[in-house]
Order: structure tokens, then sequence, then C-alpha cells
């Protein structure tokens, strides 16, 4: 599987802390290896068209999509602020 990042993932990582950063890395790990993974906690963002949000820790989560075979990166941050702009 590919992985893709956009520009808003690519900025949004920038402004984590090393910590969250670390939890991302392992998020993304379980992801493109098992996307049931019980930490991900996966789940469709309701109100989109196959947008999903999974857990990188407590307060930082991530958006994605599928295209294809291509994981697509679309945003990582604090809950509320992914969930308002996925």
């Amino acid at each position: 599987m590919k992985i893709a990042r956009t520009e808003r993932f690519k900025k949004a990582y920038q402004r984590l802390n090393q910590r969250q950063r670390r939890a991302v890395e392992k998020a993304l790990s379980f992801l493109v290896n098992n996307i049931r993974h019980p930490s991900l906690q996966v789940k469709k963002i309701e109100g989109t068209k196959g947008v999903w949000e999974a857990r990188a820790s407590k307060s930082v989560r991530l958006s994605f999509e599928f295209r294809d075979d291509t994981l697509i990166l679309r945003n990582v941050g604090e809950h509320n602020e992914v969930l308002r702009v996925p």
C-alpha cells in the first residue's frame, strides 16, 4: 500500500511535538499493517464521503481516506481540530 500525505497533513504534522509525532508514527505503522488494531479505534467521520479517523493518542487524531491502493493522510492534530476540517 502506498502512503500519500496532503499539504495540510504535512503542515499539521510539523506543529506536533516530539511525543505526538512518535504516537502518530506508531499509529501509522498499525494502520498500514492492521487497520483493525484496537488502539486505533478507526471509524468513519460522519457527514463525509470516505473519510476516516484513527486515534494516535488520547488527544491526537488523524484523518485519512483510501483511493485505489493508496492511503491518503488528510489531517492530524487535536481531536476537535481534525474533525472540524478532516
